[in-house]
């Protein structure tokens, strides 16, 4: 029987507490001792930057769990989120893990699969993709890398709102159903798409929009510590530490834990 895949998304070290980090842990142990592969879909990390060489020391046992499972034959793959998109030659070169910061294209299940994270996607929001831009320019990188790091890393700190955001937050239920449309839209314009991948909606997803093609979102491990495994191209939605799938795909499915 083939080795199954596994996909996570919004983890958000770093404004979680140890025992969520913890949790992501033991996770990325049960991947590597059952996985193929693992693909992370965005905001693994609440911030990240890298300083040349210096990096966020906070985070050091779960870099070290990917560089881990790389080392022992488990492609890891990171997409960039609204959070962390700021990666560079550290995660690539010493954890390597495939990093990408724009959406992207990558096998899964045996098929073509686009995947993104799900910030600043489509025509509309124009002062958020406006703003997306300047972020993540090279002037703004410069300019950021110019501050003393632990300066960087207060300032980040204070601009995040992950803590403050109350679960079921009603704006979730607004990107949960934009991504939807988004995806069904691509999957629509591009037959040989097997599956849209994304996060950043915090709702988990795993919708047929044909026979064997989906939309896939893993929810967020932050609030749920859910995941989405891959066997033979069959997506199952799961709950650490549960191995075994938490709800039928049979149908449509779109849920928060019970």
């Amino acid at each position: 029987m083939p080795r199954p895949e596994f996909i996570a998304s919004d983890i958000h070290l770093g404004a979680v507490p140890d025992r969520t980090e913890r949790a992501f842990l033991a996770f990325l142990e049960h991947v590597g001792a059952e996985g193929a592969a693992l693909l992370l879909a965005g905001d693994l990390f609440d911030f990240w930057f890298e300083y040349g060489t210096i990096i966020p020391g906070s985070h050091f046992r779960t870099l070290a769990a990917l560089a881990a499972l790389v080392d022992a034959g488990v492609p890891v793959t990171l997409a960039g989120g609204n959070h962390d998109a700021w990666g560079g030659a550290f995660l690539r070169e010493r954890v390597g893990v495939a990093f990408y910061d724009q959406p992207f294209e990558m096998t899964l299940g045996g098929r073509r699969a686009l995947v993104a994270h799900g910030d600043g996607l489509g025509k509309g929001d124009l002062k958020y993709r406006a703003l997306k831009a300047v972020l993540r320019s090279r002037v703004a990188v410069w300019g950021f890398r110019a501050l003393h790091p632990m300066l960087g890393l207060r300032l980040a700190e204070r601009v995040s709102s992950t803590e403050a955001k109350p679960e079921g937050d009603p704006r979730q239920a607004g990107r949960a159903a934009f991504l939807e449309a988004w995806s069904r839209g691509r999957l629509a314009a591009d037959p040989g798409l097997g599956y849209v991948v994304c996060g950043h909606s915090h709702r988990a997803a795993i919708l047929p929009v044909e026979p064997g093609r989906y939309y896939l979102n893993a929810g967020a491990w932050l609030t749920g510590y859910s995941y989405i495994r891959l066997t033979d191209g069959v997506p199952e939605l799961c709950w650490w530490p549960q191995s075994t799938p938490a709800l039928s795909t049979s149908r449509p499915l779109q849920a928060e834990r019970p």
